[in-house]
């Protein structure tokens, strides 16, 4: 029996305005491939949006299309939220033909995460004692980010990676000062 096998890959983007998807299927060439289906939910919310693709593709998706900005699409654009995007590619028979992932942006602590690090008084010599605290500190965020992102899409366990990841942010929020 021939089948397809269906897979994507979401890599982490530091553009914190769009999500990338990439199909990354196999594709029998003894069944027809039809009726290509990428469905992604955001954080928050519910339902999810539909956005027409084709097999083999790659798509960068913003907020217009992510129905989180409705005004100036194209000229202008907002940042995505980080959490767990849910996202679901199916081609027909599209109740049997897919593949569903767990995905968990961390796009925007990231970025905070390299300002921390743009910020270190740092170079090509051993840190003072207060820079070397400051690089721990940034590497235990980094490695909580890390294991919120496997625990949500390799472990599946979606709560937990989130409690993880929102530990991971008030680490930085105390880092930062901003809740001092």
């Amino acid at each position: 029996m021939a089948n397809h096998v269906l897979s994507l890959e979401v890599p982490t983007v530091m553009n914190p305005c769009i999500l990338s998807i990439n199909d990354t299927s196999i594709y029998s060439t003894l069944v027809p491939v039809t009726c290509e289906t990428l469905n992604v939910t955001v954080p928050g919310f519910s339902y999810s949006n539909q956005i027409d693709v084709t097999a083999g593709f790659t798509q960068i998706l913003t907020g217009c299309d992510l129905q989180l900005q409705t005004t100036n699409c194209g000229t202008s654009y907002v940042n995505l939220p980080d959490g767990i995007y849910i996202i679901k590619y199916s081609v027909s028979p599209n109740d049997v033909v897919y593949v569903e992932y767990n995905h968990l942006r961390i796009t925007n602590a990231l970025i905070r995460y390299n300002k921390a690090l743009c910020n270190l008084d740092l170079a090509a010599c051993e840190p003072t004692a207060k820079v070397q605290q400051r690089m721990e500190k940034l590497r235990v965020i980094k490695m909580y980010l890390d294991a919120a992102k496997a625990k949500v899409e390799y472990c599946l366990e979606p709560q937990n990676g989130m409690s993880i990841y929102n530990y991971a942010i008030k680490l930085l929020d105390k880092y930062d000062c901003k809740t001092c």
